[in-house]
This record gives structure tokens, C-alpha cells and sequence, in this order.
């Protein structure tokens, strides 16, 4: 397959808020707002759509429409996850799991959206030469 954009369309009890954390804290753009509906881009990925729906809105098919947002990790790589960590502290954003160094190469922590989706954020950093030999050889 073939494809000019990767989309996400999530279900959410408020586009407004949903929306308003997105380009408050990620740098993405509101494009469109039709109050049931909400798309956001990114201006410096412009192939990844972010997009809201009003849970139980009649576009979504209708065994999905109440379903609840979860099981869905959004994951954002940056250059320095120790920073924004800090950046979204000063936010007041909840971080729901602290900055750690994992073994296999990531420094990451973890924030909850308004429609509770988990999203990681995320920089490679070197692995741990001991825990690679024991779990990659």
C-alpha cells in the first residue's frame, strides 16, 4: 500500500480540550473545527493528521461510536525528553510516569491526553551494553 498521510482519528467527550492540549503542548495546528469534529496538523510533519471525533457522533461506525479512547500509546521521539518533561511540568501537564532510563535505549516518560490516551515522550540514548548481552544474544 501506498499512502501521503498517516492519520489517527480518536474518539473524545470534548474536541475543544482535546484540540487545545495538542497545540498548547505538541505544536500542532488546528486546521479544521466543525465542533463535532477537530483536525490538527503538524508544521513540521505535515503527512501525520491528528484528528478528534465527538464519541457517539453518527460518522463513526455505529459499534464503535461509545467506545471508550484506550489500549492506544501515542509516541512523540524528541532530542531531549529530560526538557520536555520539564516544559510540561511548567504547564501544569500530570506526568502519570517520571522521566527513566530504560536499558534498551530510551529515555522517556509518560503524560495522559484529555481523552485518556497515553503518550509517550522519548529520546534514544545508548543501551545498556550489560542488558543488551543478556537480552539480545
Amino acid at each position: 500500500m501506498r499512502f501521503e498521510k498517516l492519520g489517527l482519528a480518536v474518539l473524545t467527550d470534548d474536541t475543544t480540550a482535546s484540540s487545545r492540549f495538542y497545540t498548547d503542548h505538541f505544536g500542532f495546528t488546528q486546521v479544521a473545527d466543525l465542533g463535532w469534529y477537530v483536525s490538527l496538523h503538524h508544521p513540521e510533519h505535515p503527512a501525520y493528521v491528528l484528528d478528534f471525533v465527538q464519541r457517539g457522533h453518527e460518522s463513526m461506525p455505529a459499534g464503535f461510536r461509545t467506545q471508550d479512547t484506550a489500549g492506544l500509546c501515542l509516541a512523540f521521539l524528541v532530542e531531549d525528553a529530560a526538557a520536555e518533561e520539564t516544559a510540561l511540568r511548567a504547564a501544569g501537564v500530570r506526568i502519570t510516569e517520571p522521566l527513566r532510563d530504560e536499558p534498551w535505549g530510551q529515555r522517556r516518560f509518560n503524560v495522559e491526553s484529555p481523552e485518556g490516551m497515553l503518550i509517550e515522550v522519548l529520546q534514544t540514548i545508548d543501551p545498556d551494553p550489560k542488558w543488551l548481552a543478556e537480552h539480545m544474544g
